[in-house]
C-alpha cells in the first residue's frame, strides 16, 4: 500500500479541517473551491484554529508547516485518476452545478472511492441499506440524478461530528474548530477500499504537531466502523438541536435549542434514534442522548442551517 495517498476534497470550508488532519499525517490533499479561495489558499495555505487538550487557548495549524501538501484547484482542473480517495464536503445542493456534476462523473468513470462528510447522505449511500426503496426519497435532493452515476460499492458516509466555522472577521482560508470531536466513517463494501480508510485512521492517530515548545496530539481523529449506520447517529443531533435553532422570527443557539426543554429534546432525539434502528442500526450505533446533551452545553452559537435561513437562503439541506 502507498505511504502517502492523494485525496480530493470537494469543498474548502469544512473540507479544510479534514485536509489539515490528512496533511499532518503525511498525505496530500487538493481542495476544490471558488476562485478567490484557490488564489488565497495557494498563496498563504489554510489555517485551522483548534483547542488542544491540557493546554490553554487555541492553536493555529498552518498547512505550510505540515508534512503533507494542501493545494486548492478549480473543478475544471481535476484529473480524477490522480486520486486514491475523494471526500464530498460541500452542501448537497451545490452538487447540482454543472462543473461539480462533471467532477462526480469523472470520479465515477475512474472508479475512485468516495467518502461523504455531508449530513445529508448521498442517495448513492442510502442504496447500501437493505430493503430501502430509495426511489421514494429522490425529491429530497436538489438534483437526485447527480447521485445516479456513482456506485454504492464505492461510496461511504462519514459523520461530520466536529463543529467548525469560518470566523466572519477572518480571511476565508481560516477555519475555527468549536467542538473537536471525531469523524466517524462507515467501512466501504470492499476490504481494499476500507484499508485506505484504516491507514488514514492509523496515520492520523500517530501524527503529532510541533507547537514550538513540544510535540502535541491534536484532536479530531478519523474512526472507521463496520456498521453502515454509525454515521447516521448525526441525524438525531440535527433534528434535536441544529434544526431547532430555527424559530418563527429569530434564531437561537444550539445549547438553547437542546436545553430550553430537555424533555422535548429527548423525545425528538430518541424518535430519530428509533427510526435509525428500524432501518437496521443497532442501539450501540447511536450516541446516547446524555452524551449529546452534555456536548451541546458548549455550542453557544446558532447552527449554520439557522444562520443560512436568517441570511435569506431559499433552502438548506444540511448544517453543522
Amino acid at each position: 500500500m502507498k505511504q502517502a495517498f492523494n485525496i480530493l476534497l470537494l469543498g474548502a470550508s469544512y473540507g479544510s479541517l479534514l485536509a489539515t488532519k490528512l496533511a499532518l499525517a503525511g498525505h496530500n490533499a487538493k481542495l476544490i473551491c471558488l476562485p478567490d479561495e484557490v488564489s488565497l489558499i495557494n498563496k498563504e495555505g489554510t489555517l485551522v484554529r483548534m483547542p488542544v487538550k491540557g493546554r490553554e487557548g487555541l492553536y493555529d495549524i498552518s498547512s505550510k508547516k505540515l508534512s503533507g501538501k494542501i493545494e486548492a484547484i478549480g473543478p475544471d482542473q481535476v484529473k480524477a485518476d490522480e486520486f486514491d480517495l475523494a471526500v464530498l464536503a460541500m452542501q448537497e445542493p451545490q452538487y447540482r452545478s454543472a462543473d461539480i456534476k462533471n467532477v462526480l462523473k469523472d470520479l465515477a468513470a475512474a472508479k475512485i472511492p468516495c467518502m461523504s462528510i455531508m449530513n445529508m447522505p448521498p442517495l448513492t449511500y442510502l442504496k447500501r441499506i437493505n430493503g430501502l426503496d430509495t426511489t421514494k426519497y429522490r425529491d429530497s435532493y436538489a438534483d437526485a440524478s447527480v447521485w445516479d452515476q456513482l456506485d454504492p460499492n464505492l461510496m461511504t458516509l462519514c459523520s461530520p461530528d466536529p463543529q467548525a466555522f469560518r470566523p466572519p472577521d477572518e480571511p476565508i482560508n481560516v477555519l475555527q474548530v468549536r467542538l473537536p470531536t471525531n469523524f466517524k466513517a462507515a467501512r466501504f463494501e470492499s476490504d481494499e477500499h476500507t484499508a485506505i480508510l484504516e491507514k488514514l485512521e492509523n496515520d492520523i492517530e500517530a501524527a503529532r504537531f510541533d507547537t514550538g515548545d513540544g510535540l502535541v496530539e491534536l484532536p479530531v481523529k478519523l474512526r472507521v466502523h463496520k456498521s453502515i449506520f454509525v454515521p447516521m447517529a448525526k441525524w438525531c443531533m440535527l433534528l434535536a438541536g441544529n434544526y431547532r435553532c430555527v424559530q418563527q422570527n429569530e434564531m437561537r443557539t444550539i445549547r438553547e435549542a437542546v436545553h430550553t426543554d430537555l424533555v422535548e429534546t429527548r423525545e425528538v432525539y430518541e424518535w430519530v434514534s428509533e427510526l435509525c434502528v428500524s432501518l437496521g442500526a443497532s442501539g450501540s450505533d447511536m450516541v446516547p442522548f446524555e452524551k449529546y446533551a452534555n456536548a451541546a452545553e458548549s455550542l453557544i452559537s446558532p447552527s449554520s442551517a439557522a444562520r443560512a435561513l436568517a441570511a435569506g437562503a431559499p433552502n438548506i439541506r444540511e448544517s453543522r
